[in-house]
């Protein structure tokens, strides 16, 4: 891809997501001019400073006027309404995507209006962390890391060819879900261990974290991510994150069951499985071409 093609891209919402966007893109000299749009001024001057984005503005109208390219990384309960505020002001020839950890209802929504649904692709890096803030980003978040699109039928494949092209040019290895597949799917693989996370951290007494180890800091790790922000990803994918529980309700009885029987053999057979699942995971065994839906 040639230096600056894509042209002026805008980032509305410039935190930890949208920060590394910016800087990913000026390490990368991909963007003619990278422009930052929030409501707090200050976090905007902080993100020029950090050298996340050129310009900031908590003008939308202003921050979109020229742009070629339209990131929206707000939380998902906000994200439907930017995408269709950030189509009305925007040139009619605007590529938007997003980077919600959500995906139908955002659709449902882009889609439902006309000017939205002509620019829009709902996109979801899998990268990110615990923390957020600007001053958290990174150049190479999404270095090696899967973005998720989620194009329907609606989608204009001039746009959905333009949002491969861009969230490769991050880093990301990119592909295709349906929306309601790709919720179902990070249901089980992102919020369930968020929630789970969240248990465990609120489980053990205060008193006892003296005692708390490495399996507690590891396994509690993203209970220390935006309260706000995951009650929103969580009721906005509510029915796929209560089946996703019940899978793991399933599990948590069947070792249970196993040691109120004092059972050896079923104890080292759900723990070996488990086993398995993880160093799969660590070895990178399953790839892309892998992916189906198994719930």
């Amino acid at each position: 891809m040639d230096r600056s093609a894509l042209g002026t891209v805008a980032i509305v919402g410039v935190g930890l997501i949208g920060g590394s966007i910016g800087m990913s893109l000026r390490a990368s000299g991909l963007a003619k001019r990278i422009v930052g749009i929030g409501r707090d001024q200050g976090n905007l001057n902080l993100a020029c400073d950090l050298g996340a984005i050129d310009f900031g503005t908590t003008d939308l109208a202003r921050g979109v006027a020229e742009a070629d390219v339209i990131a929206i990384c707000t939380p998902v309960t906000r994200i439907a309404h930017d995408v269709i505020e950030a189509a009305k002001l925007a040139p009619r020839s605007v590529l938007i995507t997003d980077a919600g950890s959500t995906k139908r209802t955002i659709v449902e929504a882009a889609e439902a209006d006309p000017r939205a649904c002509a620019t829009f692709v709902g996109g979801h890096p899998i990268a990110g962390s615990e923390r957020k803030g600007v001053n958290y980003s990174q150049h190479d978040l999404f270095r090696g890391k899967i973005c998720v699109l989620t194009p329907t039928s609606q989608t204009p494949a001039d746009r959905l060819e333009r949002a491969h092209e861009f969230w490769k040019s991050l880093g990301c290895v990119t592909t295709d879900l349906d929306p309601v597949a790709h919720d179902e799917a990070l249901a089980m693989t992102s919020h369930l261990p968020h929630v789970i996370s969240a248990a465990l951290a609120a489980t053990v007494p205060p008193p006892l974290l003296p005692v708390a180890g490495g399996a507690y800091r590891d396994g509690t790790r993203v209970a220390g991510s935006d309260p706000t922000l995951w009650v929103g990803i969580l009721r906005e994918n509510r029915a796929a994150v209560l089946r996703a529980l019940e899978q793991f309700e399933t599990e948590l009885q069947l070792a249970r069951r196993a040691l109120e029987a004092d059972d050896d053999s079923a104890l080292m057979t759900w723990w070996i499985e488990a086993k398995e699942r993880r160093t799969a995971f660590e070895d990178g065994r399953h790839k892309l071409s892998d992916l189906r839906l198994e719930i």
